[in-house]
C-alpha cells in the first residue's frame, strides 16, 4: 500500500466519529428524547438518508483508495478519484441534511442541489475508477 493511500484513508478514518456521533443524535431524535426538534416525516427520511449515505460513501472512499493504487492512471486523474470519493460522502450526505432544514418542510429546500452535486463527483469518480483499472495490465488485484 503506497504512502499516500495510508495518509488518506487515516483521515478518511478520522471522519467515522462525526457519523457515529450523528447516529447517535439521529436516535435520539428520533425516539422523542429531543422533543423541541419536532421534524416532519420528510425531515425524517431526508436525515435518516444522508446518515446511511454518509457510512456507506466512506466505505466506499476507503475501498476506492486501495483501487486507485492498481488502476492506470495519470497523477492528475489519480487525484481527481482519490479525492472525489470523500467529498462525495460529504457532499450526498450533507445534501440530504442541507435539503430538510427549516421549520415543517415536506419538500427539499433549494439546497438539494449540494445532493445532486455530490451525485455528478461520485459518479466522475467511478467510471475515471473503473476505466483506470480496465487499463490496468498488472494482476495485483
Amino acid at each position: 500500500m503506497q504512502i499516500l493511500t495510508k495518509k488518506i484513508c487515516g483521515i478518511i478514518l478520522l471522519t467515522i466519529p462525526s457519523i457515529i456521533y450523528g447516529g447517535y443524535f439521529l436516535l435520539m431524535v428520533l425516539s422523542g428524547q429531543e422533543a423541541e426538534l419536532e421534524l416532519t416525516p420528510f425531515q425524517q427520511s431526508m436525515f435518516r438518508a444522508g446518515h446511511a449515505h454518509a457510512g456507506v460513501l466512506v466505505i466506499l472512499s476507503l475501498v476506492a483508495q486501495v483501487l486507485t493504487d492498481h488502476a492506470n492512471l495519470s497523477k492528475g486523474w489519480e487525484w481527481l478519484v482519490r479525492i472525489s470519493f470523500p467529498l462525495a460522502a460529504i457532499a450526498v450526505s450533507g445534501g440530504f441534511f442541507a435539503a430538510a432544514i427549516g421549520d415543517q418542510l415536506t419538500r427539499p429546500n433549494g439546497m438539494i442541489v449540494i445532493l445532486y452535486a455530490g451525485m455528478v463527483l461520485l459518479a466522475v469518480g467511478l467510471v475515471t475508477l473503473g476505466i483506470g483499472l480496465l487499463r490496468a495490465t498488472d494482476n495485483r488485484v
